[in-house]
């Protein structure tokens, strides 16, 4: 392999809601999978909460985002905010 090459590595993304943005460039995505029950075969909604760089804190609570894994940001940041899927829809 050549200096110039690099290997690109497929990055995980994950589709979730943001729950929390009060951070500072940081907001917290709630994203859901389903899962089936081993033993009774039962399928069952569980949930996981990342926290994920947003840059120019363009999100809002209720957003549809896609978030992408990338370098440790801090202690908890292993993801960054892709774009924005689908905005909020405002009340009123």
């Amino acid at each position: 392999m050549s200096a110039n090459s690099e290997i690109k590595t497929q990055r995980r993304a994950i589709v979730g809601t943001v729950i929390g943005n009060k951070m500072d460039k940081t907001i917290v995505v709630q994203a859901a999978s389903l899962t089936k029950h081993p033993k009774y075969g039962k399928y069952y909604k569980s949930y996981k909460k990342y926290k994920a760089h947003d840059e120019k804190n363009e999100c809002g609570i209720g957003d549809q985002v896609l978030i992408v894994e990338s370098r440790p940001i801090s202690k908890e940041k292993r993801f960054r905010l892709n774009k924005i899927v689908e905005k909020a829809k405002q009340a009123g």
